[in-house]
């Protein structure tokens, strides 16, 4: 496989169970969880929600938000604009 070939679906699944025995996970997690953790850790580093619809191949903004999950660490970070005014 070239650095531009793709994998298909299966055997990204196969690769991601793979490395989860190999890691001694046991942990339920799917290759689907990796795309739900992806999208929700590019969201709370501040990427826009349009570059992550991209990027998982979406056609529609209101399937790529299906992916986002709001943690408390992401709420906790969150400052009210009027705190940081200057009166």
């Amino acid at each position: 496989m070239g650095p531009t070939d793709h994998l298909s679906e299966r055997s990204a699944q196969h690769v991601f169970e793979h490395a989860k025995r190999k890691a001694g996970s046991t942990k339920k997690a799917t290759f689907h969880t990796l795309r739900h953790s992806f999208a929700t850790h590019l969201l709370e580093d501040g990427a826009d929600i349009r570059y992550f619809q991209e990027l998982l191949g979406h056609d529609s903004i209101k399937t790529a938000e299906r992916y986002t999950h709001v943690t408390q660490p992401a709420l906790a970070r969150i400052e009210s604009p009027l705190d940081n005014r200057q009166l």
